[in-house]
């Protein structure tokens, strides 16, 4: 078959030297860019991939095209931490150089295999605008943290029969002596499931068969991107993004979305008994998250903070997306729970903190957008209050809280720059108890995290505020106890 490629389907190497100086020069100066969150130079960030910590190092890779904001040819960038908080960029990791992987360095894994880190990735393949198949991969990072590509690459050719070419990101992970591989994938009916393959050294793969699910919608959606699987306490958790699923109440209003299902991993049967699922964060940019356990064996997590191909203010500075910061996770009853990263503290400056009785509007000192805001209300007699964020005259970004229907509202119709608006800019979640709520937020320029109640929930959006909107606002319908500190933050990268 003949290869297909566009212009978009070239990669860095062939670039010159003052291409990449001007689209970088074109990017550094953009007011939204972030300040601690992993974001590109320039070009299009999408999933992070190979996330590890080894030899002394956190490894974090990501989807990457250099020369503009649309989804062209991948590369994996690469970058290192000792502490979680200060990032070193190191550069090009996987170029998709090779007939096997033409059309970009899909998603992938990582996990350490006889002293060396093994980085699984799809080569994607195209052979016109709607016929492709996919490859699965190996690279090899040895302890000096050199990469190169396996010699008897792709592990996987092609696709099983009775899948389309939608076969990708795989999620490697070792149970019993055994190396397991979980793979996206598209059935030829257009619905979404994840197969499976077994290895007893990670070179040499078996295929196994397709994953099944108990008490859980086995056709749900056209498409399962981004498997991702981890044990938390002793329970088995699989994250994966669901395409083309319908809106349920408040939940999957995104374009894309993304659930958790919690329960048991028989993979010796290939199926996973579902005990509980939820949607994994109730905001409006979050997608393509990725597990792994940290130098404390702490289970934690990055996603891509974006969602599919929407226009944004930064597109014309040709630069788009960022990355969440770290997650720690935990189970507690029959849900996920996230929070800040314990190392994000290190980040912490210039503390500010206040407490009182109140029945009108709070102002919070602000004089940037690069902050962290930890606050308690105690309702009282509110049944309505809440916190406005990038407040100006022009503009806020609302949080509401509202004890008689449980809800939680994010609300961002009333931003200047809009951002994906076809999909609306209100999104809803409930929590358990409204007596004493506790929310964190996390402000870097152009996204904020949000996190309720020691991470029962979860808002992760992008915002583009206006120069002036640095505002913070606490309301209320009636009388309110209430206590904050705020942390200006230090550059992170």
């Amino acid at each position: 078959m003949i290869i297909y490629k566009e212009e978009k389907h070239r990669t860095i190497i062939e670039a010159t030297e003052a291409e990449l100086n001007e689209l970088k020069n074109k990017s550094i100066n953009d007011p939204w860019k972030p300040n601690y969150h992993i974001h590109p130079e320039f070009g299009l960030l999408n999933d992070p991939n190979g996330l590890a910590y080894y030899k002394g190092k956190y490894r974090l890779f990501h989807q990457w095209y250099p020369f503009g904001v649309t989804h062209g040819m991948k590369h994996w960038a690469q970058l290192e931490s000792e502490d979680l908080v200060n990032w070193k960029r190191v550069g090009v990791a996987l170029t998709p150089t090779e007939t096997y992987e033409s059309h970009g360095a899909y998603s992938g894994t990582a996990i350490e295999i006889d002293g060396k880190l093994y980085l699984y990735y799809t080569g994607n393949i195209k052979f016109g605008k709607e016929e492709r198949s996919a490859n699965q991969c190996l690279a090899i990072m040895d302890e000096d943290g050199k990469i190169e590509k396996y010699g008897n690459n792709p592990l996987i050719l092609g696709v099983p029969e009775g899948y389309t070419g939608h076969v990708r990101d795989p999620k490697v992970f070792k149970k019993d002596n055994n190396y397991y591989m979980i793979l996206g994938a598209q059935r030829l009916d257009e619905t979404g499931t994840f197969i499976m393959y077994k290895s007893i050294d990670g070179l040499e793969w078996t295929f196994l068969g397709e994953l099944s699910f108990e008490n859980f919608d086995n056709n749900f959606g056209y498409m399962w991107e981004c498997p991702d699987y981890i044990n938390i306490d002793g329970k088995d958790v699989l994250i994966f993004s669901p395409q083309g699923i319908e809106p349920v109440e408040n939940k999957y209003h995104n374009i894309f979305n993304v659930v958790y299902v919690i329960g048991k991993f028989d993979v010796e049967n290939l199926k996973f008994i579902v005990e509980s699922y939820d949607e994994f964060d109730a905001g409006f940019d979050f997608y393509a998250p990725q597990s792994f356990k940290g130098k404390m064996n702490q289970p934690l997590l990055f996603a891509w903070a974006g969602m599919g191909e929407f226009k944004a203010p930064t597109d014309d500075n040709l630069w788009a997306n960022c990355l969440t910061f770290p997650r720690e996770l935990s189970i507690k009853g029959d849900k996920l729970y996230q929070v800040p990263a314990k190392e994000l503290e290190l980040l912490r400056d210039n503390e500010v903190s206040n407490s009182g009785i109140a029945n009108e509007r709070i102002e919070i000192l602000s004089d940037n957008n690069c902050y962290e805001l930890d606050l308690t209300i105690d309702s009282l007699e509110a049944n309505k209050f809440g916190i406005e964020f990038l407040v100006s005259e022009e503009e806020k970004l609302t949080l509401t809280f509202n004890k008689d229907n449980k809800s939680v509202i994010l609300d961002r119709s009333n931003m200047v720059h809009q951002y994906a608006e076809e999909y609306g800019n209100v999104r809803e979640t409930t929590i358990k108890s409204f007596d004493k709520v506790n929310v964190k937020a996390l402000v870097d320029n152009s996204i904020i995290e949000i996190f309720i109640n020691n991470g029962e929930k979860a808002f992760t959006s992008r915002i583009f505020p206006l120069e002036n909107s640095k505002g913070v606002e606490i309301f209320t319908n009636s009388e309110i106890k209430y206590s904050y500190s705020r942390y200006s933050l230090k550059k992170g990268i």
